[in-house]
């Protein structure tokens, strides 16, 4: 706001310098247009000879000066003055500026023996006069006049200073307005980055929960950053709760199989060779089902990351046949390729083809040697639905909710070495892409996934 204010200030001193430059210019123009008229008018009378008032010729110079100055009445700020022998003898009766010129010795001896037209200025107290000077003769007679014209241009630029300081009082007093306007519009103009900067000291490594406020109807840059920060908030939120139940869950998972490996070997006898092999086995086994739960919940929590998709534009008609020539090779089972959607769609080509492969996956453990799995797309509206369906035992009521949390089964689900994550990261792809996933399922007659997505491209 200061270097604003100084900008104005110093552009209203600018254009207040130049109005001022060109009000003298014009009225020092303006003084010499009138001093060479006035002069060229008493030159025409004076050659003349003939008095205007009376119609007679004039008898004397000393007649001259008196008829002219007298027919003439001087302008604010100029005076007439008339010379005889190198006297004064008149002068005209107005008597502004107070400064009499008939007082200025060196006025005097500057104008009153001139011989020719001439021009001049002379310093007095209250200014500069600037004067032009005729000389007056008439045949036949010895004497000799000066008739001079002087203008007091100080007081003639009066205008100019008087309209230069109503330009710097005006220009000044409404800047001071305007900045203490700008002062109270800038304060809630700037408030939502207070709010940013609120919201930036109240997050904690605990809390990251707080957002700056954002106005519906503001569409300006600050509005603007403040989304572009509260998206990024969201992401960082995201990547910490990911993390947290990462460890979490990593926690809960790995301590039992570290308890079970830990107690085996405080029994181990390392004399008796069968123990050792016996739990050399288990140890074994017991990491790598650590691995695989690592491994589990490492693809999880990258599934969980919206930043880490990739996504393009895809055809999706291709990409179903490409995905039922991969699962053919899972196990075998009577595959189907039902409906294929001749669409185009934008997504994570290589996330979809997990999540699909997860879902066939696990049809594949409930379903035996030649049941069927059928594949199929279709375009619903403005939605993509890919489904996987088998014909295995189905998934009861109460189950429909809990197969979808992190290391949960179903009642009837069968052993398998998974961590129970599967299903949980196939919604979580879903969720990335802003889709869901659908159940459908009745005990005894199979169960149906859909991957419900948006068809964006």
């Amino acid at each position: 706001m200061g270097w604003v204010l100084l900008l104005v200030l110093a552009s209203l001193g600018v254009v207040t310098l130049v109005t001022w430059l060109l009000l003298i210019n014009e009225t020092d123009r303006r003084i010499e247009t009138a001093l060479s008229s006035e002069i060229a008018e008493f030159a025409r009378v004076t050659e003349a000879g003939v008095n205007p008032t009376t119609g007679q010729r004039y008898s004397s110079v000393d007649e001259i000066l008196r008829s002219v100055i007298a027919a003439n009445v001087a302008r604010p700020n100029e005076k007439f003055l008339g010379y005889l022998d190198g006297e004064l003898r008149w002068e005209s009766r107005r008597t502004s500026p107070t400064v009499l010129l008939r007082e200025d010795a060196g006025f005097h001896e500057k104008v009153r023996a001139v011989d020719r037209p001439t021009r001049g200025s002379h310093p007095t107290a209250v200014g500069e006069v600037r004067w032009s000077a005729l000389p007056v003769a008439l045949p036949g007679s010895p004497d000799r006049g000066v008739i001079v014209i002087g203008y007091f241009t100080e007081q003639e630029h009066e205008f100019a200073h008087e309209a230069a300081r109503l330009m710097v009082l005006v220009g000044t007093g409404t800047a001071l307005l305007t900045a203490v306007g700008a002062w109270l519009v800038s304060g809630r103009i700037l408030r939502p980055l207070r709010d940013v900067a609120a919201t930036a000291h109240a997050i904690t490594g605990t809390d990251l929960s707080r957002r700056v406020p954002q106005h519906a109807r503001a569409r300006d840059e600050i509005a603007e950053l403040a989304g572009t920060l509260n998206a990024m908030l969201d992401r960082v939120q995201s990547g910490v709760q990911s993390q947290r139940r990462f460890v979490d869950d990593a926690g809960h998972e790995l301590r039992t199989p570290i308890t079970i490996v830990r107690g085996h070997l405080g029994v181990l006898d390392p004399n008796d060779p069968e123990d050792v092999v016996d739990t050399v086995a288990l140890v074994d086994d017991e990491l790598e089902r650590m691995n695989r739960l690592v491994s589990e919940m490492l693809a999880l929590t990258r599934a969980e990351q919206p930043s880490l998709l990739r996504p393009e534009v895809v055809d999706v008609g291709a990409l179903t046949r490409e995905l039922f020539d991969k699962l053919t090779g899972l196990a075998d089972r009577d595959w189907r390729l039902e409906t294929v959607a001749h669409t185009r769609a934008r997504l994570d080509p290589h996330r979809i083809t997990q999540a699909v492969v997860a879902l066939a996956d696990n049809a594949t453990r409930v379903t035996a040697e030649g049941d069927r799995i059928s594949l199929g797309s279709r375009v619903v509206g403005d939605r993509l639905r890919i489904r996987i369906a088998d014909t295995g035992p189905g998934i009861p009521p109460a189950d429909r909710q809990r197969v979808f949390r992190r290391f949960a089964r179903g009642e009837n689900a069968p052993r398998s070495d998974g961590a129970g994550l599967g299903l949980s990261i196939v919604e979580a792809i879903a969720t990335t892409h802003g889709g869901r996933v659908l159940l459908d399922s009745r005990p005894g007659t199979g169960a149906t996934f859909t991957l419900d997505l948006p068809r964006s491209e």
